[in-house]
């Protein structure tokens, strides 16, 4: 197999790894809520909101300390431990206690800034700035996959129920644990490239270090990658592109948390109300795969660059904030066991619901190919120490999102977001034109990024 050919391999591969895993995780945060409100009336007293909380505020410190451990023991047995902690997580669900699952908790969010830093190593080792963008889209794509198929079990599973049992989740998590450890085992079949550079080296360290994998010499690039997380974390690009990156985590919490939570709380949807959680994150998938595979695999034809893409997403989201804030109750978030009969501004519809979330996972899709795409670009030679400042950014934002969702109206929820998000265009575009004037200095194709 070419050099070439072997890339998009590996790409492929990252890509169905993570379909497998997210399609349990994401499975899971999506009905958390819904079935821990099943459970408080037992011994067990957790809450997905704060549970997410946690795993997001450690993943962003954890971000802090993934570079140095990808260069110590490698993206790809990184991503394998990942995997694991992953699987665990989800295996908390099958006899849940409380102190379990907060433990869990911390552990999957120091695995996840492991996991998303070796990703975007692994991602730009195995690009150029000629295919970066191609190859973002085919891991975004494949990616959101995730999003179908743990959903469409969940909607068939629980069509016509109002209430869990414990049955029902006891399969549902099984199965869910044996679907993220097959994710993980896939890993081992990403193949190493003969020029890989270690995370957080550069050409004058991997002179004095050579091929050499004593101790001694790991910690030094472990060093290395920190110092240059710091450095990178102070750059103007980096800045900028903070308040865009925080708007994804707004967003992330968002649809994978809140939104389902809204639906399954809305008591006039009737019967349908909890199998309605599964189609909202079909619908979701189909917009992230359809704006991965339009924005990434089609990227070679746009010639002018990002920043279109970026607006169809907010204004994609936007027309989504506008119409959930019609179509659902204000207290549907925070909403008790029993739901709630309040009505918003129009009779709740499933039909504009289902919308809101094809065009939720459309506008997020535009966010992170982009930001996915620019990263590689302007930090190739950085790749592991920029991607986990971009997790740290994300996650800490999903942190705080996770926490006020406990308290706040849905009003409010959607006004954060409107104004994160059109601050984070804007900072997005003034990037993006930095780069577009250093691809015209150097003389290439701008409609090569």
């Amino acid at each position: 197999m070419s050099s070439e050919g072997k890339k998009l391999f590996n790409i492929i591969i990252l890509g169905v790894s993570f379909m497998f895993i997210f399609t349990a995780f994401q499975s899971c945060g999506n009905i958390a809520q819904t079935v821990i409100t099943n459970l408080n009336n037992t011994d067990f007293h957790g809450s997905g909101y704060t549970s997410m909380s946690i795993i997001y505020g450690v993943l962003s410190a954890s971000n802090l300390i993934s570079p140095s451990l990808v260069a110590i023991v490698g993206p790809q047995f990184s991503m394998v431990v990942s995997g694991v902690f992953y699987s665990l997580y989800i295996a908390v669900f099958i006899q849940p206690a409380t102190w379990a699952f907060y433990t869990a908790s911390v552990l999957i969010g120091i695995a996840a800034a492991v996991l998303w830093t070796a990703q975007g190593n692994c991602l730009t080792e195995n690009s150029d700035e000629n295919t970066i963008g191609r190859n973002s889209g085919i891991f975004w794509a494949l990616l959101q996959c995730s999003l179908i198929f743990g959903n469409l079990y969940i909607y068939f599973a629980w069509q016509g129920k109002t209430h869990i049992s414990e049955s029902d989740r006891r399969t549902v998590f099984i199965a869910l644990t044996v679907i993220s450890l097959v994710g993980t085992v896939l890993f081992f079949l990403i193949r190493k490239q003969e020029d890989t550079k270690a995370p957080g080296d550069d050409d004058s360290t991997n002179e004095i270090l050579g091929e050499s994998s004593s101790a001694r010499n790991k910690m030094m690039r472990a060093v290395a990658a920190f110092k240059k997380s710091i450095t990178l974390s102070f750059t103007k690009e980096m800045l900028l592109l903070s308040v865009t990156t925080g708007y994804t985590g707004l967003v992330l919490t968002f649809f994978s948390g809140v939104y389902g939570t809204c639906i399954g709380a809305v008591n006039r949807f009737g019967s349908e109300e909890k199998s309605l959680i599964g189609l909202s994150g079909i619908f979701i998938g189909v917009g992230e795969i359809l704006g991965g595979g339009i924005f990434g695999l089609l990227s070679k034809k746009n010639r002018s660059g990002r920043n279109p893409v970026v607006m169809l997403g907010i204004f994609v989201h936007f027309i989504a904030f506008y119409l959930i804030f019609f179509n659902m109750p204000n207290d549907a978030p925070i909403a008790p066991m029993e739901g709630t009969d309040q009505v918003a501004y129009m009779i709740p519809s499933k039909e504009v619901a289902m919308l809101c979330s094809f065009l939720l996972g459309l506008g997020d899709s535009c966010f992170n190919t982009q930001l996915l795409s620019i990263l590689g670009f302007l930090y190739s030679e950085d790749s592991a120490p920029a991607f986990a400042i971009f997790k740290f950014v994300q996650s800490i934002c999903a942190a705080v999102a996770y926490f006020y969702s406990n308290y706040f109206l849905l009003q409010w929820q959607l006004l954060i977001m409107v104004l994160v998000g059109f601050f984070g265009t804007i900072t997005f575009f003034t990037v993006e034109w930095g780069a577009a004037a250093a691809l015209a200095a150097r003389g290439s194709d701008y409609s090569s990024i």
